[in-house]
């Protein structure tokens, strides 16, 4: 099976190319990532010359250059994680984000067609159903609304919707996932986690939105691409399937665990003006793909914390 992932050179894609190549041996992998600001080829040094690895620069909005790679490459399925998604960015400039979440989808989408793909995954994020107002509020499902509340998560929902609409109306194999917060190692400095962490590591005062209390389901990244893996290769066409963790802390307890684990005062935690749309809690149900395809995280997040804690003070000696 020939894969084509996009975004490859990025958090979770390059987590997901290595678990791929890793557990797949009949499998090779074409990464076409445009090498942006938040994507390192360092990451995925461990494959570089594997025969069954290949990387392409490339923007996925260019509708000629993904057709043309999917078609001449023979290209089987399309794992698609290239986006813009960072909230705060969104918000200061929204067309980047309708650029690459929107349009790049509708080119490979049609790139798709052209090919004659078998499958083609959607990653997409827990962010397009809104967000619960309180803590004993109903979980997300795949049938809850989507009801995005900031310029990245409306682009992700239009994205998913293009991909419904293909579905329907080609009847082109897709798959959707909508992911809770990702956590781990070789994730970007502007997220939550690496942001505190690396605050922490300078001894400077760690940022809060808010009153702190914003709760998200945490993720381990490597948990999550295992969820994918099970997708591509079992999920049912035209489903959606939610991938959480049951991780469900305040970006508080976040800030707590980091300043313990650095043995700074609980004072170091600082509290900053809001983000504007700033949901109040990302909660997901993901009984769906457990009872369906056999998925369940099983990494313990204290010890995967930690894990990724030292990650980053490593790699930032």
């Amino acid at each position: 099976m020939k894969v084509l992932v996009t975004g490859g050179a990025g958090f979770i894609g390059s987590h997901f190319i290595l678990a791929l190549l890793k557990e797949r041996s009949d499998v090779s992998v074409i990464n076409v990532d445009q090498l942006t600001y938040a994507a390192k080829l360092e990451h995925l040094q461990a494959v570089e010359n594997d025969d069954r690895y290949q990387f392409v620069r490339a923007d996925v909005t260019d509708q000629r250059k993904m057709i043309q790679l999917v078609t001449e490459q023979h290209v089987d399925a399309i794992v698609h994680f290239a986006a813009e998604s960072h909230v705060d960015r969104s918000i200061a400039h929204t067309s980047p984000f309708i650029r690459t979440n929107v349009q790049g989808t509708d080119a490979l989408l049609q790139a798709a067609l052209s090919g004659d793909v078998k499958r083609f995954i959607q990653v997409s994020t827990d962010e397009v159903y809104g967000t619960l107002t309180r803590e004993d509020e109903a979980l997300f499902t795949e049938r809850s609304p989507l009801q995005p509340n900031n310029p990245y998560a409306a682009s992700k929902a239009s994205a998913d919707l293009l991909v419904r609409a293909y579905h329907q109306t080609y009847g082109l194999p897709v798959c959707i996932t909508r992911c809770s917060n990702n956590y781990g190692p070789h994730q970007h400095e502007e997220k939550l986690i690496p942001t505190l962490i690396k605050k922490a590591m300078n001894n400077e005062p760690l940022p809060l939105y808010g009153d702190g209390q914003n709760i998200r389901d945490w993720l381990y990244v490597e948990d999550h691409v295992q969820g994918i893996l099970k997708v591509l290769e079992y999920g049912k066409p035209g489903e959606v399937y939610n991938i959480g963790g049951y991780n469900e802390l305040t970006n508080q307890t976040i800030a707590e665990k980091i300043v313990e684990a650095f043995q700074l005062p609980i004072s170091q935690i600082h509290y900053v003006e809001d983000r504007k749309g700033h949901d109040r809690r990302y909660a997901i149900q993901a009984d769906k793909i457990e009872r369906e395809l056999g998925w369940k995280a099983t990494t313990d997040f204290d010890r995967a914390f930690q894990h990724t804690i030292d990650w980053y003070v490593g790699v930032n000696r």
